[in-house]
């Protein structure tokens, strides 16, 4: 068989990950429902999972290639294929041992396209799973993500606050108001349903919580709460244990980003990523995306 032979039979992707669970979190942290399908692109670059529903929400998981003890990427251009997304999670999980940071090994594509995963830890017995795979059936939308005007307007609130507020919020088929006033700083979210619910956010009042703040004029979105909750209702248990926050932005429209960062560093041993002020170096955090779009405005639709 000659070279050409052999390199047309290389998989797109090989990798390792020393840190499983840390996978796990930061793939349920956009889990929102029991049955999802997932996309999956590849790069040179690092592993991208996207989530989407009725175009007016849309997940992201970006696992960058420095995550990986291990990458080996052959493919030309980006490959993409389509997967369960609980399925993965589950066979994941299947790997995740208690008080033991396992090594995985993903390879794609198998004979027959699939996903394979398998241990490569020397203490656990050979462990291997395939996870069948399909064509997309769409192409992702394009959320077009711009700054609403030439200062970005945006906040970083704690993760488990933002998280409370919102399940406190919690009107099933309702809309939540999210307002950002510059005098004085001050981040509304604002409820209705059997009555209303209003919490704030003051910047200068608790730091702790209103970590950031950067607006320079007055701006109010309505979003709907199933949308917000999807994007707060998985936050890892990692997340909020870290005390990290997570940063939210307006962009043009009133689209939002929010943005949580997720830990997959290896927990066994002492990571050299992370110093005595407990600042974890970038390459160990898997970044997790969401953008809602905003409600239509009853008022521009009767314009």
């Amino acid at each position: 068989m000659n070279s050409s032979a052999l390199d047309s039979e290389a998989p797109d992707l090989v990798c390792q990950l020393d840190n499983v669970q840390g996978m796990v979190d930061a793939l349920t942290a956009v889990r929102w429902k029991r049955s999802q399908d997932a996309v999956i692109e590849l790069s040179e670059h690092g592993i991208v999972l996207i989530l989407e529903e009725n175009a007016c929400l849309q997940a992201k998981v970006y696992l960058q290639r420095e995550l990986f003890i291990l990458y080996e990427y052959s493919a030309h251009g980006r490959p993409r294929f389509g997967v369960s997304l609980s399925l993965f999670v589950d066979c994941l999980n299947t790997f995740s041992v208690p008080g033991h940071s396992s090594t995985i090994e993903i390879r794609y594509p198998g004979p027959d396209m699939q996903l394979l995963l398998k241990s490569v830890d020397s203490l656990d017995a050979g462990i291997y799973a395939e996870i069948r795979t399909r064509i997309p059936d769409t192409i992702s939308w394009d959320y077009n993500f711009e700054p609403a005007g030439s200062t970005p307007i945006t906040f970083t609130v704690k993760s488990a606050a933002l998280k409370e507020a919102i399940d406190d919020l919690e009107w099933p088929g309702s809309s939540i108001q999210i307002t950002l006033q510059p005098v004085p700083p001050t981040v509304t979210f604002r409820g209705d349903g059997h009555g209303d619910l209003q919490i704030d956010f003051m910047y200068y009042a608790n730091r702790d919580l209103l970590m950031a703040f950067h607006c320079d004029s007055q701006i109010s979105h309505r979003y709907k709460y199933k949308f917000l909750r999807a994007m707060t209702s998985n936050i890892p248990v990692s997340v909020l244990k870290d005390n990290r926050g997570s940063k939210l932005t307006v962009g043009r429209g009133g689209m939002l980003k929010v943005q949580h960062l997720v830990s997959v560093a290896r927990q066994s041993i002492p990571n050299p990523h992370i110093d005595s002020a407990g600042y974890q170096h970038p390459s160990r955090i898997a970044y997790i995306e969401f953008f809602v779009k905003p409600e239509e405005d009853e008022d521009n639709i009767n314009d």
